[in-house]
């Protein structure tokens, strides 16, 4: 339970006071999304076929905070992009995340109080391949977000 508060403080921590390009209200979408996949894909690898689990097998209250860590580091994520780069820069970028998120990973499974992460059948190398499509999908869902914004911007502005 140490690591898990730890990690909440910090994660929550670090994207309130970074130097923002993402507005409040994308970063509320992307709290929103980020909360409802990640509620999605967790009843199913974790509840119904036993991938993984937070704490011990089943729903406890403990592992509901669980929940809020994904949404801030999604947020870093998404802020610090290089959106306008090369891909060879976006790559690079997706590889650094790559290496935080599978070291975060381990630090989770390490023994109470610092870990509350726990596998079944899931291994390091399932995150290892799903994790950057877990970022593609993010990243695909804020350019969806924010193409969907401006076509509602422009509309609205020829309605006066």
């Amino acid at each position: 339970m140490v690591g898990l508060l730890i990690a909440f403080i910090s994660f929550n921590l670090i994207a309130l006071k970074i130097k923002k390009r993402l507005s409040l209200l994308h970063m509320s979408y992307i709290w929103t999304f980020t909360i409802a996949f990640q509620t999605v894909f967790d009843v199913y690898v974790d509840f119904k076929y036993h991938g993984y689990w937070y704490f011990s097998k089943g729903v406890d209250w403990k592992s509901s905070i669980a929940i809020f860590l994904v949404p801030p580091v999604n947020v870093v994520f998404l802020n610090f992009f290089p959106y306008k780069k090369a891909l060879r820069k976006k790559v690079l970028y997706l590889v650094g995340w790559e290496i935080v998120l599978l070291l975060y990973e381990a630090i989770t499974l390490l023994p109470e109080p610092w870990g509350y992460f726990h596998y079944g059948w899931w291994t390091m190398w399932h995150s290892l391949i799903l994790n950057p499509i877990l970022l593609m999908i993010l990243l695909g869902y804020y350019k969806w977000m924010v193409k969907l914004e401006k076509r509602s911007t422009l509309a609205s502005n020829f309605k006066y």
